[in-house]
């Protein structure tokens, strides 16, 4: 018996939808990027320890966590030691690169207060500032903090909050840790993707010429 050609239509449609790879997803929460993207390059951004920062400087690297943060969101500061302690956690094996980028304007965040947080929290990881936003612009970054894991083709391979809870004592999901765990072991992440949680990044506004 054969099958309208409508059905047929209907019959495949369905097969590719179901057939589809989890990344059908990606790209939900950010309105620039989707999971599986190759990362937005850039280069020359000014840090803390006075040298520019690129992120060809982590080439050899089988993973680089790029995170948008700030000074000035509580948010932002409440996960300082959660990702120093990520930073130790995979120091020895020397595949995981962390880089903070602080894309806001404010006096607050700019590079001479940088300077005086790394100091006194002595970061140990690299903080560069983004002082055109023109990185921010490119991954979507929305929150601070916001974060970006990236394989060893400079890939997306999760992008969202760190965990499930900003209190640590509720935390039960780690998410940023649980997807640089999957990539260094050539997997894909479970959850590759997640609403991040803070204060809105504070884009400069443009004004128009009438």
């Amino acid at each position: 018996m054969r099958l309208p050609i409508s059905c047929l239509v209907a019959f495949f449609l369905a097969t590719m939808l179901f057939s589809l790879p989890s990344f059908v997803e990606a790209g939900k929460y950010n309105p620039t990027l989707s999971v599986g993207d190759a990362a937005p390059d850039w280069k020359d951004l000014p840090g803390t320890d006075d040298k520019n920062h690129s992120l060809a400087d982590w080439k050899d690297k089988a993973v680089v966590l790029v995170v948008f943060t700030c000074n000035t969101c509580p948010t932002a500061v409440d996960y300082e030691d959660r990702l120093m302690a990520l930073v130790k956690q995979y120091s020895a094996g020397g595949k995981v690169a962390v880089v903070a980028i602080n894309s806001n304007q404010v006096e607050g965040d700019l590079l001479p207060k940088m300077k005086e947080r790394a100091t006194a929290k002595n970061f140990n990881f690299a903080y560069v500032h983004d002082d055109s936003q023109q990185v921010a612009k490119a991954y979507g970054a929305t929150f601070t903090p916001e974060f970006f894991v990236l394989d060893q083709q400079r890939k997306i391979a999760y992008m969202g909050a760190f965990d499930d809870a900003t209190k640590p004592e509720q935390v039960k999901v780690r998410h940023v840790e649980d997807a640089v765990e999957a990539v260094l072991a050539g997997k894909v992440p479970e959850t590759r993707e997640t609403v991040a949680r803070g204060c809105l990044v504070r884009y400069a506004r443009t004004r128009t010429k009438r």
